[in-house]
């Protein structure tokens, strides 16, 4: 059975088609502004303090070092393969070249589906905070069974208009607001380190108990009959893979690397750098958040638990309101970063044939603006419309399958293509993208069963659609079909 690969080479000429080029604007700086702008934002606002009152204890600290360690490894393999192949599309283009286009629409359908959730779940929230800063709670209208959700609506139709304008405009809007988030950030380590109290730390891992059903233990503890993962060992690891959340973004900007003017050294650097800036802060608020209020306060708060919550418990309200403004500037760039990785992974899908290949036109200004508008509008609706529960480890199995393909592909172009330039090389291969697909795949079974069986259901509405769409019409499949077959490989080894 043939199974389709494209090459580098083809890869890389398909960025200069006329009609959907992209425009080379932005430095590392740009990239380095995206990755700290899409990481910080919901999930040190919001997840950390529910994790650490429901699940971890003062032991998130930890978690959130399994986390950063794990998404260290992956970084540096994303770094290596943006530099080596600087096209849009990040995991998705990544597992064409290496694994095939049936891997690679899988990969695709996974993060159309991260990204969609995430950006649904960013526009709630962002709606959730306005409300509360202007005392008027949801700005919401009710007709007849549907309830349009203005908030939400509002900056997703916002962060379009700045998409549109083309990805410097919105690096310089992101820096922007980035400066603001950034400033709350250390502004809650700073003052929050008077109000700490050491007491609060114990017990450091508290002991395990009884909570929900099968479906609500992480897959790990369920299949070794491990017990409850709220508290305790396992809960402690369960933690790890939900505050993974906070750390979704860095691959995004992976997504940008055929807008970079030096790919080769700008696009590791942008990925590396901002990694390394987000997990400074994260664990410095994680230990002032523990330190300030007991964990038991924390979930006795349930899912409001914030980085507000441990402000208001010590009576320092002023600093509440201005976490809640952090939170809302941490969201506005979180969802203008999120929605133009979407837009950059539909482009290259669409380009393949995989999708529509209209949608792959860029305008005048070289900025894909059908894709653009029609994701924005699609997200708006699922937004504005339908409820949005807690879907947030819907989005944390799909990172970390992308995460997993692109370490191991890493060493498998190593293995075929040692030729082609590298701007960045992982150290100790292969014993780097092996360690990362170790910890991802860890990470992985350390969430919830419910939460595998959404994501085999998403994958294989993915696999229909393809059978009856992608693989008839796929550039790749008309150029075989004309004759360019350079890119097909057969079980057997050979080129046919």
């Amino acid at each position: 059975m043939a199974r389709r690969l494209r090459s580098v080479e083809q890869a890389i000429a398909d960025t200069d088609e006329p009609g959907s080029r992209l425009r080379r604007d932005l430095t590392w700086w740009d990239l380095t502004v995206f990755g700290v702008s899409v990481v910080i934002g919901v999930g040190i606002f919001t997840i950390t303090a529910s994790t650490a009152g429901n699940i971890t204890g003062p032991a998130i600290a930890v978690s959130f070092l399994i986390a950063a360690t794990a998404c260290g490894l992956a970084a540096m393999c994303y770094a290596e393969f943006a530099s080596t192949v600087p096209v849009a599309g990040s995991a998705y283009t990544f597992s064409y070249i290496v694994f095939g286009e049936l891997v690679a629409w899988i990969i695709g359908w996974d993060l159309i589906l991260e990204v969609a959730v995430a950006a649904a779940v960013i526009a709630d929230s962002w709606s959730g905070y306005l409300g509360t800063m202007l005392g008027l709670g949801r700005l919401t209208t009710h007709l007849g069974a549907l309830q349009i959700d203005w908030g939400a609506l509002s900056i997703i139709a916002a962060v379009t208009a700045i998409l549109a304008s083309g990805a410097k405009v919105s690096a310089r809007v992101s820096l922007a607001i980035t400066a603001v988030k950034v400033s709350v950030v250390l502004l809650v380590i700073i003052v929050g380190a008077f109000y700490i109290n050491t007491a609060n730390y114990f017990p450091f891992i508290p002991p395990a108990e009884p909570a929900g059903g099968e479906t609500e233990q992480s897959l790990l503890s369920l299949v070794v009959g491990g017990g409850s993962s709220h508290y305790g060992w396992y809960g402690l690891l369960a933690g790890a893979s939900i505050v993974f959340f906070a750390f979704i973004g860095f691959d995004i900007v992976a997504t940008a690397a055929e807008e970079t003017r030096r790919p080769q050294r700008d696009v590791p650097r942008g990925i590396l750098a901002s990694l390394v800036i987000v997990t400074v802060l994260y664990i410095a608020v994680v230990i002032v958040l523990t330190g300030m209020v007991k964990y038991t306060t924390l979930h006795a708060a349930g899912d409001n638990a914030n980085l507000a919550t441990a402000f208001a418990v010590n009576g320092v309200n002023w600093a509440a309101h201005i976490v809640a403004l952090g939170a809302l500037a941490g969201l506005t760039t979180v969802q203008i970063v999120v929605l133009f990785g979407q837009t950059r992974l539909v482009l290259a899908m669409s380009r393949d044939g995989l999708m529509p290949r209209w949608l792959s036109r860029t305008g005048r200004r070289r900025t894909p603006i059908r894709i653009t508008v029609l994701g924005g509008m699609v997200v708006a609706v699922a937004a504005s419309l339908f409820p949005i529960g807690m879907l947030d480890e819907m989005v944390n199995i799909g990172s970390l399958f992308a995460f997993t393909l692109v370490s191991g592909g890493v060493i498998l172009l190593r293995r075929r293509r040692p030729d082609l330039p590298r701007g960045f090389r992982v150290p100790f291969m292969p014993l780097i993208p092996i360690c990362s697909v170790t910890a991802c795949v860890w990470l992985m079974l350390n969430l919830t069963a419910l939460t595998w069986i959404r994501f085999v259901a998403w994958l294989g509405t993915g696999l229909i659609i393809y059978a009856l769409y992608g693989r008839r019409r796929s550039a790749l499949a008309h150029r075989i079909r004309q004759g360019g077959i350079e890119s097909v490989r057969r079980a057997d080894g050979e080129v046919s």
